[in-house]
């Protein structure tokens, strides 16, 4: 092979390898991760503004901009619409209207305002961090909110955004799929180095300020505009520079998270009553509803469904069979039922008053499958 063969060979070579790494990386979404030009982040920030003072949503939690009433209110809107959220909104605030108060109740009856909602971790870290804050008061900087119970990066931005101006964005389902859209970002958002992508374009556009209404902005966008199946581009302030909309990709963005199997587990709750009431244990043995009171029982993980069962509940990522077993009254005359239950540590609660105790209705299920 002459010199200038093997020159020309290998000229081929690095050209080859260079369409292959491009075409992985366009096939990982590296190449469409560009840093957005500081001139459109500046242009969309200016169309946003405009946009959303004339097209926001009268919602009870945008009245003011008080820090606790914002966090009430992005915590109940996790998982949860706006439009269901409203009423639990007006009602929880009435009940508890300063985080002092929220701070001084009981858990009880933070579950009872919050029943409803589902997710009853969440009512839990609100009282938890009620009572730091009680103390000590709300930080203003994400990064302090982020050490308090249940404040995640998207609800310490959120507040710390709207509540004090800090120029943060934020980044919740609404957010990721107008950026994707208007970008032209075809990437594994739920990955860590591509959500950071993202989070660093959110960051730019509220530092264009003031970040409480360009938040409010993106995030009202998403949930109006922008939506999922069926966007409006036509009253989008962002059509003209949407980059899905120029290459036609609208509803192939953002990418599909792909599916997080269910964990199957067969509970074997116990119902034992003592006159007119029901025996809970505080749930130390199962992985749902953690800390709450719940029946005395037991859990086993399944590969699949069990062949028999009572009741189907879904609670987050878990799918729960439930095996009841008969109802047994519990004697302390009975030396057997004394024996086999004794030292348990149980809260007897009269039926009437469960839902207090614990607003989950899984256990009203459990009881009207066989009291009825």
């Amino acid at each position: 092979m002459t010199t200038r063969s093997r020159v020309n060979h290998t000229s081929q070579r690095t050209r080859i390898h260079r369409n292959q790494q491009k075409t992985r990386d366009k096939h990982n979404g590296l190449n469409l991760l560009a840093e957005p030009d500081p001139a459109t982040i500046k242009i969309l920030a200016s169309s946003l503004l405009s946009w959303y003072k004339d097209n926001h949503r009268d919602l009870p939690w945008r009245r003011n901009r008080k820090a606790y009433s914002i966090w009430i209110s992005e915590v109940m809107l996790q998982q949860t619409t706006v439009a269901a959220v409203i009423p639990y909104y007006e009602k929880f605030m009435a009940c508890f209207p300063s985080v002092k108060d929220l701070a001084q109740a009981q858990l009880d009856e933070v579950y009872e305002q919050w029943a409803g909602l589902g997710y009853y971790s969440r009512a839990r870290n609100l009282h938890k961090s009620a009572q730091i804050l009680a103390k000590k008061g709300f930080p203003k900087m994400a990064a302090d909110l982020q050490e308090l119970p249940g404040f995640g990066p998207y609800t310490s931005r959120a507040v710390s955004s709207i509540a004090f101006d800090e120029p943060v964005g934020v980044l919740d389902g609404n957010v990721i799929r107008v950026l994707c859209r208007v970008l032209g970002w075809s990437v594994a958002w739920w990955k860590t180095a591509e959500r950071a992508c993202l989070q660093k374009a959110a960051d730019q556009l509220a530092q264009q300020g003031p970040s409480h209404l360009l938040n409010q902005g993106l995030m009202e966008l998403g949930a109006t505009v922008c939506t999922p199946a069926s966007p409006n581009c036509l009253l989008c302030p962002w059509s003209a520079r949407c980059e899905a909309r120029k290459q036609d990709q609208i509803t192939g963005l953002p990418l599909k998270k792909p599916r997080k199997s269910l964990e199957v587990w067969v509970w074997t709750p116990q119902i034992l009553m003592k006159n007119s009431k029901v025996a809970l244990v505080k749930n130390d043995y199962a992985p749902f509803l953690k800390g709450q009171m719940i029946f005395p029982g037991s859990v086993q993980k399944q590969s699949k469904r069990p062949k028999t069962y009572d009741l189907k509940h879904g609670i987050t990522h878990h799918d729960i069979y439930i095996q009841v077993q008969k109802p047994l009254q519990f004697r302390d005359s009975h030396k057997k039922t004394r024996d086999k239950f004794k030292d348990k540590g149980y809260q007897w609660v009269q039926l009437q008053g469960l839902k207090k105790i614990n607003p989950s209705n899984v256990l009203q299920k459990i009881l009207q499958h066989f009291l009825a």
